[in-house]
């Protein structure tokens, strides 16, 4: 399910005309938006979230759900939309979300979200855009 990368952009200068400076910041330097500051954490609709940075579809609005971490929450992706890895960063041990399309840094998930998956997506709204259905 992987989107064409032809298109992307291939220097720091092109990904900072594309995308906002938050925009930048989180998906292009692994930055983290204030908690319950961004666009999409209340957020309810029905439809899908997709990377700001390529527009590939990575969350199901069915899988959306208010875990109270003040980011957007998810309680699946698709592997195959989505890679991870770890991340030391700030003296803790976490599991980075990646946009697999474009490597964008989405956030973390963790082992504490509801059934069936037992995952919780703590993703920053700036690296989403929302398509609703129409």
């Amino acid at each position: 399910m992987s989107q064409d990368t032809s298109e992307l952009p291939e220097t720091d200068d092109e990904w900072r005309e594309r995308l906002s400076d938050e925009e930048y910041e989180v998906l292009r330097e692994a930055g983290t938006e204030a908690p319950f500051s961004g666009e999409y954490v209340d957020h309810e609709a029905d439809g899908s979230y997709a990377c700001a940075g390529c527009g590939a579809t990575l969350f199901d609005a069915d899988t959306k759900y208010d875990s109270g971490c003040g980011w957007p929450s998810f309680s699946d992706a698709p592997d195959e939309r989505i890679e991870t890895r770890l991340d030391t960063s700030h003296g803790m041990r976490r599991t980075e979300v990646l946009c697999a399309n474009c490597g964008g840094h989405l956030g973390h998930v963790f082992e504490d979200g509801p059934e069936p998956t037992g995952q919780r997506f703590c993703i920053n709204s700036a690296a989403l855009d929302f398509k609703g259905e129409d």
